[in-house]
């Protein structure tokens, strides 16, 4: 399933002039992609939280504000919501977007592979 993400969560015209568009992605690429990500964390609706917070419905939502995880204040504080051009910049380069974060990742250097995985995470849903 390919998305045009920017499209396809309704963020293309509010994105700025200056702002950098995300290629698109495909959905199935990004899932086994994650299977880096499942050591740390769930994409399950209703799943614990494990070493990192579960990530379903996570696409929409702002950072550090799921109930029963406990994330660093910097990120609590940060006031990033989820959107393409944000968990693109995050997957690229989790502590250049959120300095002080505690997530152990160096990030995605493939603006293809970043693509894949926010389609993906887009697919999930918190229900």
């Amino acid at each position: 399933m390919r998305i045009m993400l920017l499209a396809a969560l309704g963020t293309m015209a509010a994105a700025p002039a200056t702002a950098q568009v995300v290629p698109a992605g495909d959905a199935a690429i990004g899932a086994k992609l994650f299977i880096q990500c499942r050591a740390c964390h769930n994409v399950k609706a209703g799943a614990p939280n494990s070493v990192g917070p579960n990530l379903a419905g996570v696409m929409g939502t702002t950072a550090g504000q799921l109930n029963g995880y406990i994330f660093s204040p910097a990120l609590a504080k940060s006031g990033v919501k989820w959107d393409v051009q944000t968990m693109d910049a995050w997957l690229k380069r989790p502590s250049a977007l959120v300095p002080g974060n505690k997530m152990a990742f160096g990030g995605m250097a493939n603006p293809k592979a970043r693509a894949d995985m926010i389609a993906y995470l887009a697919t999930l849903s918190a229900k």
